[in-house]
């Protein structure tokens, strides 16, 4: 794999293919301070179908700020979207075409996120009170990209549990371009729970999703919440068109290893984890070489790699160990490689 980062100015985008029926069945949410290129790359030595997420990116990031660091990743992660934060629909339409420009396969606005921060900046799940303005930044984004544009919500906000209002949501969203919705299962709560809390106390209610499904058929409808397993994912595809899997595929990662076979019909790769591994230790290399990217920074995402393994706890340590961050990151790989044999 080339370790490349696509570059607009370097190359230019090719025309959008016809997107696959299945780009949704699978996918890894958009997480802050975790899915970031070097998490994705990881992933992608993992899965090659399932469609990766980069972090939340708000649309003042790039109105303002440097658009490379925040949008360059490596040409490996493809199918890999771009989430906004945003709610002003010519900015969101502005930054959907950089995106869409760097090369990015969809184009996803956040209304889900309930962080006191996001709602200062009013967008995230506070936007669900506000249908038609989210409608008016889709149809904004819509009329200057050619990927999808796409939209992940929870099912309500505070307090309001009627099925109506995210059908309503939905409905109006739709209207304006939007034929693919990611719900997470769960209210958000704007007051009074922190982010973590907001993915935990407020109850799944899965079948509010399922019944979006049947409602509206023509829409491509995914789950996200609480999902940890792969019966349970295959029970949700009995019902929707796709589930989106967030900290178990992070802090599991070698189960994304498993979905290829299982949900895609594909052969599996043949990896192990000490093949993904040494991938990844190349990858510091280069990232090292071509960017200064310092390896313990790309090492964080791997720590799972040997969950529930034999050694599995010292292995982390290492990965994780700052003594060591003078040394090469093919020392620290050799000396992996010597606890691994130990455990085994």
């Amino acid at each position: 794999m080339s370790s490349a980062l696509l570059n607009p100015a370097l190359s230019p985008c090719a025309a959008p293919s016809a997107v696959p029926a299945d780009r949704w069945r699978l996918s890894v949410a958009p997480m802050m301070d975790w899915t970031d290129r070097h998490c994705r790359y990881f992933h992608r030595l993992l899965t090659r179908h399932a469609l990766l997420y980069t972090e939340m990116v708000t649309t003042g990031a790039l109105v303002h700020g440097d658009v490379p660091r925040h949008l360059q990743f490596n040409t490996e992660e493809h199918p890999v979207a771009l989430q906004l934060g945003g709610s002003e629909p010519a900015d969101l339409a502005h930054c959907a075409r950089l995106g869409a420009q760097w090369g990015y396969d969809e184009i996803n606005l956040n209304c889900g996120c309930p962080s006191e921060r996001v709602q200062r900046g009013a967008f995230g799940a506070c936007l669900m009170a506000e249908p038609r303005l989210v409608a008016d930044c889709v149809k904004a984004m819509v009329d200057v990209v050619d990927v999808p544009v796409t939209v992940k919500h929870r099912i309500g906000i505070d307090t309001t549990e009627s099925y109506g209002f995210v059908r309503d949501f939905v409905g109006t969203v739709a209207e304006a371009g939007c034929s693919t919705f990611i719900v997470h299962a769960r209210n958000a709560w704007l007051k009074g729970l922190s982010p973590k809390e907001n993915r935990e106390v407020p109850p799944l209610r899965y079948a509010l999703v399922h019944q979006l499904k049947r409602e509206f058929p023509h829409l491509v409808i995914a789950v996200n919440g609480g999902i940890t397993t792969t019966a349970q994912v295959t029970d949700q595809l009995q019902h929707l068109d796709g589930v989106m899997l967030g900290r178990e595929a992070y802090h599991n990662p070698w189960w994304l290893s498993e979905w290829d076979t299982a949900f895609y019909q594909a052969d599996g790769n043949g990896m192990t984890r000490e093949g993904v591994e040494d991938q990844m230790v190349a990858y510091m290399e280069r990232e090292a070489a071509e960017h200064g990217t310092p390896w313990y920074s790309i090492a964080r995402h791997m720590l799972g790699l040997r969950h529930g393994q034999p050694g599995s706890r010292k292995w982390r340590q290492l990965w994780s160990d700052h003594r060591l961050k003078g040394l090469p990151a093919r020392e620290v790989l050799a000396l992996s490689r010597s606890l691994t044999a130990t455990a085994a």
